[in-house]
C-alpha cells in the first residue's frame, strides 16, 4: 500500500512539474517528457507489469487534461512501460547508460507514434521539420533532466525495497 502512494505521489508530481514548471522553462515551446521518465524508469526497475500500470495512469492522466480521445496515451505510454519492462532481468542500479539509452529510445517512440497517428493522418507530411524541431529537442530536453530526475526515482525505489523487505521479516 505504502508503494501505491508513494508512485501515486510521484506521477502526480511528474504531471504538475510537466504541465507547469517546465511550461515555463520551455524551450521553443518543447517540454521534457517527465511521464515517459517516470513510466520507463518503474517499467526496467520492477518489470513488465509496474511498467504497465504506471504507464496507464501516466497516460490517462494525459489523457484527461491534454488529449482529444481517452485512451490514445494511455496506451502508448502502457506499451513504453511494457517494454521497458522486459529489460527488467538486465538492469543493474549502478549503470545508467541502459537507463538512459531505454528513455531516449522510448522518448523517440512515443514522438515518433503520436507524428503518425496523429499528424500524418491529416496530410502534415513534414517528419524531418518535425524530427528536427520537436522530436529531437524533446529528446535531448527529456535526457536532460533524466540525469537529475533518474537518480531521484532509483533512490526512492531502494528505499521502498527496503522498506517491504523490513515489513516482511517481521511476518516471517
Amino acid at each position: 500500500m505504502k508503494r501505491v502512494l508513494v508512485v501515486a505521489v510521484m506521477i502526480i508530481a511528474c504531471f504538475l512539474l510537466q504541465s507547469t514548471v517546465f511550461h515555463a522553462l520551455a524551450f521553443g515551446g518543447i517540454v521534457p517528457n517527465l511521464l515517459i521518465v517516470l513510466t520507463a524508469a518503474f517499467g526496467f526497475m520492477r518489470g513488465e507489469k509496474t511498467g504497465l500500470s504506471i504507464g496507464f495512469f501516466c497516460g490517462l492522466l494525459m489523457d484527461i487534461f491534454f488529449g482529444e480521445v481517452i485512451g490514445f496515451h494511455a496506451l502508448l505510454y502502457m506499451y513504453v512501460g511494457y517494454t521497458n519492462g522486459k529489460f527488467n532481468h538486465i538492469f543493474f542500479p549502478e549503470d545508467v547508460k541502459l537507463p538512459i539509452v531505454l528513455i531516449i529510445c522510448s522518448d523517440f517512440f512515443y514522438s515518433l507514434t503520436c507524428y503518425f497517428l496523429m499528424f500524418l493522418m491529416r496530410s502534415r507530411f513534414h517528419i524531418g521539420f518535425y524530427f528536427l524541431h520537436v522530436i529531437l529537442p524533446e529528446i535531448v530536453y527529456t535526457i536532460a533532466v533524466t540525469v537529475f530526475l533518474y537518480p531521484v526515482i532509483l533512490w526512492i525505489n531502494r528505499k521502498l525495497e527496503s522498506s517491504e523487505k523490513r515489513s516482511a521479516k517481521k511476518f516471517v
